[in-house]
């Protein structure tokens, strides 16, 4: 390549890059800004699990069941249990068996057996507010001793409803 011809081409180059330099320093920006919102609504979800006292002799048995809430932060809810099906109230409830008999027993919101767990707000429902996250809790059941009935299958339903 000759010597006129490279220093021909340099100084096209030169000439480009200059002009998108130029270009570039002649370049201006606006700016804007955006709200980004949302609304967090109230939320509860509930589950339960089966109580099973096992097998009855007559002496007192107990267990537990775990109710597992899962409610937005800070939210405040209430769990409540009903009578069941076996017409016995909150505080007196029966399985039902053969035949039409009743056994009655106990659902708690303590290991001691003495607070009822019911289904009337602010009375007998457990309170609680929630995390976020799945928060259990404990369903304590009592089937007093000395109850005489006939043999075979007993059971109820339960419904725990969460109120928000």
């Amino acid at each position: 390549m000759s010597h006129v011809l490279r220093t021909a081409s340099r100084g096209v180059l030169g000439i480009l890059f200059l002009g998108v330099s130029s270009v570039a320093a002649l370049a201006t920006t606006n700016t804007a800004t955006f709200q980004v919102t949302a609304n967090v609504l109230p939320t509860c979800q509930i589950s339960a699990g089966n109580l099973n006292f096992g097998d009855y002799s007559g002496a007192a048995l107990v267990n537990t069941s775990t109710i597992t809430v899962n409610c937005t932060q800070n939210q405040g809810y209430d769990v409540g249990l009903d009578a069941g099906n076996g017409n016995g109230g909150v505080t007196g409830r029966k399985m039902t068996g053969p035949s039409g008999a009743a056994l009655g027993y106990g659902l708690y919101r303590d290991s001691n057996h003495s607070t009822n767990w019911g289904n009337t707000v602010g009375t007998d429902t457990y309170h609680g507010n929630g995390s976020g996250n799945a928060q259990p809790l404990t369903v304590y059941g009592q089937l007093p001793a000395a109850e005489s009935v006939m043999a075979g299958a007993y059971a109820d339903t339960i419904t725990a409803t969460i109120t928000y």
